[in-house]
């Protein structure tokens, strides 16, 4: 039967590590475009969005919904870039296990 004391040192030991991981990933910085790179996106690591770019040629004939779709697509793309990131860091150090409570 496992020693629960080395369970709990083992789940603490894990904690700190995922800990590391969401830091390091919230300095990272996550690009998406859409509309062939008219509309371009910077996401950080806690999902922040803190660029954002649109090519002055789609301003020249507006089409307000269709930049609205852009930058709705763009910001969907990295957030799920910034998202897949984060899983992947995570479950390389769980062995693969799905933790709840992560993007």
């Amino acid at each position: 039967m496992p020693n629960v004391n080395e369970i709990v040192r083992q789940a603490k030991v894990m904690q700190q590590n995922i800990n590391q991981v969401q830091e390091k990933m919230a300095e990272q910085t996550f690009k998406a475009s859409s509309g062939g790179g008219m509309v371009q996106v910077e996401m950080n690591g806690k999902h922040v969005l803190t660029s954002l770019k649109i090519d002055p040629q789609v301003l020249e004939h507006p089409d307000l919904e269709m930049l609205q779709d852009l930058i709705v697509a763009a910001v969907n793309e990295a957030s799920r870039i910034a998202a897949d990131s984060i899983d992947r860091e995570i479950s390389t150090l769980s062995n693969g296990i799905k933790l709840p409570g992560f993007f």
